[in-house]
């Protein structure tokens, strides 16, 4: 199979596109005997080998190996590397020695991230994150303001009245920012997230007095103490100005920082 870089990279935005998951490995690094030349590039899914070889043989089913380890964890894994000795681990008659960058893009244990309102922040926000290997969920009620997202294989927008709704479609792992038309719109969402799902990150933009204001309603409303203490707001982390590109810096180190 061809392994260029056109054919690589349509095979990718394919399998993303359709919400697959896959491996990417690449050899990074030869030294002595090898069986294909650094850049060669492979791409493995739970049905085996999608997309060009680093070699064959063993070498290339030890890697596979390692590419099925990515693909059954269930939490994010950072892109890692391994050198192998082609005789000694991987038991080759070359003497060689190789290394491989993995890079898991796994639908299992991918980031997803949600964020409520699609305002003047939110723009900055999606724009920012898209640059980061993560999936995006975008809701509003206003379809005039979805409409001014990009497109992207990685984003998803979604219109509905009532945003509170969409709380019950997200899964576990979803990181949840809101940054809705105001605190009316953000207590009901708030509501629905705190008294029956648990998210790993569940942040509000505002003040201090935002905070303490739906901390008030949502106590009314029968949600308990430690729940309602459980949230972030003020969301983002301490740097910049409030201007959208900045807050926007600001949050998505925050969420980095979370997500470790």
């Amino acid at each position: 199979m061809e392994n260029n870089i056109e054919a690589f990279c349509e095979k990718v935005i394919s399998l993303v596109s359709g919400d697959q998951s896959f491996v990417v490995i690449t050899m990074t690094n030869v030294r002595g005997s090898a069986p294909q030349n650094t850049g060669a590039k492979l791409i493995v899914g739970k049905d085996g080998i999608l997309f060009g070889t680093v070699g064959g043989g063993k070498v290339e089913n030890h890697c596979i190996e390692q590419a099925n380890r990515l693909l059954d964890q269930k939490e994010y894994t950072p892109p890692e590397s391994h050198t192998w000795n082609l005789q000694k681990d991987i038991g080759m008659t070359c003497g060689g020695e190789v290394s491989f960058l993995f890079e898991s893009y796994n639908k299992q244990s991918r980031w997803n991230i949600a964020i409520f309102g699609a305002g003047h922040i939110s723009q900055a926000l999606t724009r920012t994150l898209l640059n980061l290997n993560c999936h995006l969920k975008v809701i509003d009620n206003r379809k005039e303001w979805l409409d001014k997202l990009p497109t992207h294989p990685r984003l998803t927008v979604i219109h509905n009245e009532e945003m509170k709704n969409e709380i019950a479609n997200l899964t576990d792992n979803t990181f949840v920012a809101l940054m809705t038309m105001g605190h009316s719109k953000d207590v009901p969402i708030l509501f629905e997230a705190l008294s029956f799902r648990k998210f790993p990150y569940l942040g509000v933009i505002g003040s201090i007095p935002k905070r303490n204001t739906m901390e008030k309603e949502l106590i009314e409303k029968g949600v308990s103490n430690s729940d309602v203490k459980s949230f972030i707001c003020p969301m983002g982390e301490d740097i910049g100005s409030n201007s959208p590109a900045e807050i926007a810096i600001s949050i998505t180190a925050q969420l980095l920082k979370v997500r470790g």
